[in-house]
């Protein structure tokens, strides 16, 4: 693989094959942007068309696999749930839950230490609370918004579910590991070593066949075999100039398939990476502290939350252009979210403020500040529109 050369034209950094040098190999380069794959051996030659991963339900849309998001369209089993806005406050300990029609505080309940992400399952039946520190997962039903019992599971950083609904999948970022749960149960079932530091988002591609993970602390992506449960490949996200080393997050693929995009807090913006080949494509700067990735309802563009200067950017998936962005009055850290299920609201926490923004998506016009608990993380909004979720603050498909 080639070095690439990084061009900025119309707010979109290109990349392209330079000449006359030597090839990467492995491990990190000092010289240039260069992105580094590490291919992991794998047995015998990849497939020329890869089909669905078998027991995933087959896509709406051959051209958008957020087809299932739109308005409406909720599954039949979540169609008398309440809509509620859960929030996890890592730093306080607790869970708490808002009702998005009046914007008032309804409950608030202790859960594990450090709680990260409210996660909806795969069947769309639990919520599940990532207690980091506190090796556990609390379950929320989403009927009534109370917990129960505690499930003990190590290092629950953050949690998704493969798309044929047979596992769940920890990012047990201090751990190192992904590891491979029954969805149900959450007992283990495989725990697998990541050469990479800080595990913590993910999207599956459109076949479910793999997925990708991001890798905070180290700049990394990991390409990962779903049904085979192990590392396919090693990607080291390229430095960009004057800029510290890469630090990627939240992690989402884009309605036709063809690219993953990356947030990059330390880099201010998204990485376009394909699966196959996998390779960072270009780069689109958003803003200081690029951090959260959310789709709006119609497919048409990529909401990035800007935590570091308060601010949410709209991407066009169409011409892979930032075409608006709205700043939180007075100033704010929004981290992470969802979209209402009309489309019409982004929810997202004041991660630094301890506080949840309600931020109207036609205009930018912030709708509400409600006060939280300390260090507000994960919220998810549920219901959804979709058929099942892939974990996460509830990436629906």
């Amino acid at each position: 693989m080639k070095p690439l050369r990084f061009a900025l034209l119309g707010g979109l950094l290109i990349a392209t094959a330079c000449t006359g040098h030597p090839s990467a190999t492995t491990g990190p380069t000092t010289r240039g942007p260069t992105p580094i794959v590490t291919q992991v051996p794998t047995a015998g030659p990849a497939k020329a068309t890869p089909q669905l991963l078998p027991g995933m339900p087959p896509p709406l849309s051959p051209t958008d696999v957020w087809a299932a998001d739109r308005p409406g369209r909720f599954a039949a089993s979540v169609r008398r749930d309440p809509v509620r806005i859960y929030v996890p406050n890592s730093g306080s300990n607790t869970v708490t839950e808002i009702d998005p029609r009046t914007y008032r505080v309804i409950r608030t309940f202790p859960t594990g230490r450090q709680p990260q992400h409210v996660v909806p399952s795969w069947d769309l039946r639990v919520l599940w609370v990532n207690n980091d520190l506190g090796n556990s997962l609390t379950p929320i039903n989403p009927v009534t918004g109370l917990p129960g019992r505690a499930v003990a599971v190590h290092d629950p950083y953050n949690l998704y579910f493969t798309p044929d609904g047979k596992h769940a999948v920890v990012m047990a970022s201090a751990d190192q590991r992904l590891v491979f749960l029954d969805p149900h149960t959450m007992a283990v079932q495989k725990s697998v070593p990541v050469p990479c530091a800080g595990v913590n988002h993910a999207d599956f591609a459109a076949d479910g066949r793999t997925f990708v993970v991001s890798c905070e602390f180290s700049g990394q992506l990991l390409l990962v075999d779903t049904a085979a449960e192990k590392i396919l490949q090693v990607l080291r996200l390229p430095q960009r100039r004057r800029m510290p080393a890469p630090m990627p997050q939240d992690v989402k693929l884009a309605p036709d398939g063809r690219f993953y995009y990356v947030a990059d807090m330390m880099s201010n913006g998204v990485w376009l990476v394909t699966p196959q080949p996998f390779a960072v494509r270009a780069f689109v700067p958003t803003g200081k502290g690029a951090h959260g990735l959310y789709v709006t309802r119609d497919s048409r563009r990529l909401i990035v939350t800007n935590r570091e200067e308060g601010s949410i950017s709209l991407l066009d998936f169409a011409t892979r252009r930032v075409v608006a962005k709205w700043r939180i009055p007075g100033g704010g850290s929004p981290d992470m979210g969802g979209v209402s299920p009309d489309g019409s609201v982004l929810w997202v926490t004041g991660r630094y403020n301890a506080v949840v923004y309600a931020i109207r998506l036609r205009d930018g016009r912030l709708l509400a500040r409600i006060t939280v608990g300390s260090g507000p993380h994960g919220l998810a909004v549920f219901p959804q529109p979709g058929r099942y979720s892939l974990g996460h603050t509830g990436v629906f498909r």
